[in-house]
Protein backbone atom coordinates (compact mmCIF):
# COMPACT_ATOMS: atom_id res chain seq x y z
CA UNK A 1 0.00 0.00 0.00
CA UNK A 2 1.35 3.74 -0.76
CA UNK A 3 1.15 5.46 2.48
CA UNK A 4 2.08 9.00 2.90
CA UNK A 5 3.60 10.70 5.83
CA UNK A 6 3.68 14.58 6.13
CA UNK A 7 7.11 14.90 6.95
CA UNK A 8 10.41 17.62 8.19
CA UNK A 9 13.28 15.88 6.55
CA UNK A 10 13.44 13.70 3.31
CA UNK A 11 13.93 9.88 4.65
CA UNK A 12 12.23 7.65 6.96
CA UNK A 13 14.03 8.52 10.16
CA UNK A 14 12.96 12.34 9.66
CA UNK A 15 10.60 13.39 12.26
CA UNK A 16 6.42 13.10 11.07
CA UNK A 17 5.22 16.52 10.74
CA UNK A 18 2.58 17.68 12.99
CA UNK A 19 0.63 19.56 10.04
CA UNK A 20 -0.38 18.47 7.01
CA UNK A 21 -0.88 21.11 4.36
CA UNK A 22 2.04 23.34 5.40
CA UNK A 23 4.78 20.83 6.06
CA UNK A 24 7.83 21.00 4.15
CA UNK A 25 7.92 17.23 2.26
CA UNK A 26 5.70 14.47 2.13
CA UNK A 27 7.18 11.13 2.13
CA UNK A 28 5.22 8.66 0.28
CA UNK A 29 6.10 4.64 1.23
CA UNK A 30 5.73 1.37 0.18
CA UNK A 31 3.84 -0.30 3.76
CA UNK A 32 5.22 -3.74 2.47
CA UNK A 33 8.67 -2.94 1.55
CA UNK A 34 9.46 0.06 3.21
CA UNK A 35 10.72 1.52 0.06
CA UNK A 36 10.27 5.62 -0.41
CA UNK A 37 10.60 8.36 -2.53
CA UNK A 38 10.45 11.77 -0.73
CA UNK A 39 8.36 15.04 -2.61
CA UNK A 40 8.78 18.63 -1.23
CA UNK A 41 5.48 19.92 -0.59
CA UNK A 42 4.23 22.35 -3.31
CA UNK A 43 1.96 23.86 -1.17
CA UNK A 44 4.30 24.95 1.65
CA UNK A 45 4.19 28.39 1.23
CA UNK A 46 1.22 28.92 -0.21
CA UNK A 47 -0.98 32.34 0.82
CA UNK A 48 -4.33 30.55 0.86
CA UNK A 49 -5.40 27.14 -0.03
CA UNK A 50 -2.36 24.93 1.26
CA UNK A 51 -4.36 22.47 2.20
CA UNK A 52 -6.18 21.95 -1.05
CA UNK A 53 -3.18 21.91 -3.03
CA UNK A 54 -1.31 19.73 -0.77
CA UNK A 55 -4.58 17.00 -0.74
CA UNK A 56 -5.17 17.05 -4.33
CA UNK A 57 -0.90 16.81 -4.51
CA UNK A 58 -0.64 13.62 -2.31
CA UNK A 59 -3.91 12.34 -4.18
CA UNK A 60 -2.16 12.91 -7.51
CA UNK A 61 0.45 10.71 -6.43
CA UNK A 62 -0.94 7.96 -5.53
CA UNK A 63 -1.23 8.04 -1.78
CA UNK A 64 -3.81 5.40 -0.45
CA UNK A 65 -3.77 6.95 3.49
CA UNK A 66 -2.50 9.90 4.84
CA UNK A 67 -0.24 10.05 8.23
CA UNK A 68 -0.04 13.14 9.86
CA UNK A 69 -0.24 15.21 13.42
CA UNK A 70 -3.10 17.74 11.85
CA UNK A 71 -5.75 17.32 8.75
CA UNK A 72 -7.67 21.10 8.05
CA UNK A 73 -11.04 20.73 6.62
CA UNK A 74 -10.33 21.18 3.42
CA UNK A 75 -7.59 19.03 3.06
CA UNK A 76 -9.83 16.66 4.95
CA UNK A 77 -12.80 17.12 2.48
CA UNK A 78 -10.47 16.66 -0.75
CA UNK A 79 -8.98 13.71 0.68
CA UNK A 80 -12.19 12.37 1.70
CA UNK A 81 -13.77 12.88 -1.80
CA UNK A 82 -10.67 10.46 -2.93
CA UNK A 83 -11.13 7.76 -0.53
CA UNK A 84 -8.17 8.37 1.32
CA UNK A 85 -8.45 8.20 4.49
CA UNK A 86 -6.23 10.10 7.49
CA UNK A 87 -4.94 8.76 10.39
CA UNK A 88 -3.45 10.31 13.38
CA UNK A 89 0.75 10.27 14.19
CA UNK A 90 1.80 11.49 17.37
CA UNK A 91 5.40 12.26 17.80
CA UNK A 92 7.64 10.15 16.21
CA UNK A 93 9.70 9.32 12.79
CA UNK A 94 8.34 8.68 9.32
CA UNK A 95 9.23 4.73 9.79
CA UNK A 96 7.45 4.71 13.42
CA UNK A 97 4.48 6.52 12.23
CA UNK A 98 4.29 3.91 9.22
CA UNK A 99 5.21 1.16 11.90
CA UNK A 100 2.52 2.13 13.78
CA UNK A 101 -0.12 2.24 10.78
CA UNK A 102 0.86 -1.57 9.88
CA UNK A 103 0.38 -2.42 13.81
CA UNK A 104 -3.28 -0.89 13.63
CA UNK A 105 -2.01 1.54 16.56
CA UNK A 106 -2.64 5.13 14.56
CA UNK A 107 -6.71 6.14 15.23
CA UNK A 108 -8.34 7.16 12.27
CA UNK A 109 -9.69 10.71 11.35
CA UNK A 110 -13.36 10.61 11.13
CA UNK A 111 -13.16 14.08 10.41
CA UNK A 112 -10.37 17.23 10.29
CA UNK A 113 -8.81 18.00 13.61
CA UNK A 114 -8.02 21.59 13.09
CA UNK A 115 -9.84 24.50 12.77
CA UNK A 116 -9.10 26.26 8.47
CA UNK A 117 -5.67 28.30 8.38
CA UNK A 118 -4.82 26.16 11.89
CA UNK A 119 -1.52 25.58 9.96
CA UNK A 120 -0.61 29.29 8.86
CA UNK A 121 2.17 31.50 10.52
CA UNK A 122 4.62 29.15 10.87
CA UNK A 123 3.67 27.70 14.60
CA UNK A 124 4.72 24.43 15.64
CA UNK A 125 1.97 22.16 17.46
CA UNK A 126 -1.16 24.73 16.56
CA UNK A 127 -4.42 22.28 16.83
CA UNK A 128 -5.38 19.57 18.87
CA UNK A 129 -3.33 16.60 19.04
CA UNK A 130 -4.11 12.97 19.22
CA UNK A 131 -2.64 10.07 20.60
CA UNK A 132 -2.12 6.38 19.52
CA UNK A 133 -5.32 4.56 19.07
CA UNK A 134 -5.84 2.15 21.81
CA UNK A 135 -5.55 4.08 24.73
CA UNK A 136 -8.18 3.01 27.43
CA UNK A 137 -11.65 4.92 26.25
CA UNK A 138 -14.99 4.67 27.51
CA UNK A 139 -17.57 2.24 25.54
CA UNK A 140 -20.09 4.19 23.83
CA UNK A 141 -23.34 4.66 25.00
CA UNK A 142 -26.03 2.60 23.79
CA UNK A 143 -27.99 4.45 20.95
CA UNK A 144 -31.56 2.81 19.75
CA UNK A 145 -31.98 1.50 16.26
CA UNK A 146 -34.16 4.66 15.22
CA UNK A 147 -31.58 7.12 16.22
CA UNK A 148 -28.74 5.19 14.63
CA UNK A 149 -30.65 4.48 11.53
CA UNK A 150 -30.64 8.75 11.28
CA UNK A 151 -27.31 8.88 12.14
CA UNK A 152 -26.36 6.60 9.44
CA UNK A 153 -28.38 8.19 6.99
CA UNK A 154 -26.85 11.81 8.66
CA UNK A 155 -23.46 10.09 7.57
CA UNK A 156 -24.36 9.73 4.16
CA UNK A 157 -25.99 13.19 3.96
CA UNK A 158 -22.40 14.94 5.20
CA UNK A 159 -20.28 12.47 3.21
CA UNK A 160 -22.34 13.44 -0.49
CA UNK A 161 -21.34 17.04 1.16
CA UNK A 162 -17.92 16.70 1.55
CA UNK A 163 -17.34 15.25 -1.83
CA UNK A 164 -19.78 18.34 -3.70
CA UNK A 165 -17.53 20.72 -1.67
CA UNK A 166 -13.79 19.35 -2.35
CA UNK A 167 -15.58 19.57 -6.21
CA UNK A 168 -16.47 22.50 -6.15
CA UNK A 169 -13.66 23.80 -3.78
CA UNK A 170 -10.67 21.71 -5.98
CA UNK A 171 -12.58 23.80 -9.80
CA UNK A 172 -12.72 27.20 -7.66
CA UNK A 173 -8.62 26.59 -7.32
CA UNK A 174 -8.22 25.45 -10.80
CA UNK A 175 -10.37 28.72 -12.18
CA UNK A 176 -8.45 30.68 -9.90
CA UNK A 177 -5.11 29.72 -11.50
CA UNK A 178 -5.85 29.64 -15.11
CA UNK A 179 -6.85 34.04 -13.86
Amino acid sequence: MRVVVSAEGDNLDAPASPVFGRCPTYIFVNSESMEFEALPNPAVSQGGGAGIQAAQFVVNHGAQVVLSGNLGPNAFDVLQAANVPGYLVPEGTVRQAVEAYKAGRLQSMGEANVAAHAGMGGGRGRGRRMGWAGQASPPPEPVSQKKEAELASLRESLRSLRQQLAETMARIEQLEREE
